[in-house]
């Protein structure tokens, strides 16, 4: 055997070729984790007590358009479909907030506390805003973005406001409940020991009379008659 045969050694396979419809396919896929995993973090960041915030949505959407767009976000952050470690903690803010925009009592509170915002922001301004002022008049269209950043700032302020003065009234509550639930229990330990007070004194009733016949016929002994001396 040649030197040059024994010293040859076996050529690496050359990597496979990636078409270009592959690698635009490869492409796209990391793009697309990339945006859900963007999409989990805002989802996350978003204030907690305000569903439009955390929805991104307008608060002018309808019931359709608000359900369009849970779903569009849930299956899109979905932690079977998003690596993202924190994916079911998103999912499930989305579905919360998804909740509470569908019942219209909870919906009809948030958007009377955002209203407040709105109302409040136009009066601060010099001379004053109408209430009636749209977002389309120009003292607010001038504003650009500052003024939604306006908004969005007032109504977390009042919405904090708001849960502060909710969880006070839990607390009172539970307070309260726990003043009616003592007295309750007072008077019932209290009933209790009056029915044993009860049969205490019904059980020694005998032993009572005893003692007072015993009592009363020591008390009948005869007098001694006192002689008289003379």
């Amino acid at each position: 055997m040649s030197a040059q045969a024994s010293s040859s050694k076996p050529e690496p396979n050359p990597t496979p070729a990636i078409s270009d419809a592959e690698l635009e396919k490869l492409l796209n896929r990391e793009a697309s984790a990339f945006q859900r995993d963007v999409e989990v973090e805002r989802i996350l960041k978003a204030f907690k007590l305000n569903p439009y915030d955390v929805l991104d949505i307008s608060e002018l959407s309808t019931p359709e358009e608000i359900k369009r767009r849970y779903r569009q976000l849930s299956l899109f952050i979905h932690p079977d479909k998003c690596a993202h470690v924190k994916a079911p903690e998103a999912f499930d803010l989305l579905k919360k907030a998804e909740s509470e925009l569908s019942e219209a009592p909870k919906r009809a509170d948030l958007d009377a506390v955002i209203l407040e915002a709105r109302v409040t922001l136009l009066r601060e301004f010099v001379p004053p805003l109408p209430v009636s002022t749209l977002d389309s008049d120009s003292a607010l269209t001038s504003l650009g973005s500052k003024w939604k950043s306006m908004m969005r700032t007032k109504s977390k302020e009042l919405l904090i406001e708001e849960e502060v003065r909710r969880r006070k009234a839990v607390k009172m509550n539970l307070a309260n409940e726990g003043l009616e639930a003592k007295k309750k229990e007072d008077e019932v330990n209290g009933r209790k020991r009056k029915a044993e007070e009860d049969k205490s004194w019904e059980a020694n009733r005998d032993q009572r009379v005893d003692s007072w016949r015993s009592f009363a016929k020591g008390g009948k002994k005869k007098k001694s008659k006192i002689q008289v001396l003379g």
